[in-house]
């Protein structure tokens, strides 16, 4: 047997002043997203934005469905959007934010597994990582590419 480190980066921010001005219009971009969710049955109201490469911000959010597998997730939403309509365009960076019945998620909002799962193919047929904020209210956290938020990744050569 042999036991392996693991060493995951994450920078923290307490808040979105803290932030570098692109990431605090990113933050902010998603949270305007949030609020045009559909998210009756959760009523967990989530956005996110993506800088791509072209200076181009795209929004997503989540859209609830009565059969609850028939939804799609704010990340995916902005990635799908993003991919369908400006195909050769890198994805820079993205931000994702939350809403509860409480307001903002005190915590950092956590994509869910299919979410990181888009990321990482995203990053792949782009070729390079994507600079992933999650946003909360007591606490920021910024990702350099979801190896670093999802470090066993399904990948292409997982298929071999």
């Amino acid at each position: 047997m042999r036991t392996k480190e693991l060493r995951i980066f994450v920078y923290e921010y307490s808040s979105v002043s803290e932030l570098p001005e692109a990431d605090q219009k990113l933050v902010l971009a998603a949270r305007e997203a949030s609020d045009r969710a559909y998210a009756p049955y959760s009523r967990f109201n989530v956005g996110a934005a993506l800088l791509l490469e072209n200076g181009e911000v795209v929004t997503g959010n989540n859209q609830e469905n009565a059969a609850f597998p028939s939804g799609l997730c704010a990340e995916r939403v902005a990635l799908f959007y993003a991919q369908a309509t400006f195909p050769d365009v890198a994805v820079k960076a993205i931000a994702v934010t939350a809403y509860g019945d409480r307001g903002l998620v005190d915590d950092s909002v956590k994509p869910c597994g299919s979410c990181r799962q888009s990321m990482v193919e995203t990053e792949i047929r782009q070729k390079h990582s994507i600079r992933i904020i999650l946003d909360g209210k007591k606490k920021i956290q910024i990702f350099d590419g979801i190896d670093n938020l999802l470090p066993f990744a399904f990948k292409p050569e997982s298929l071999d």
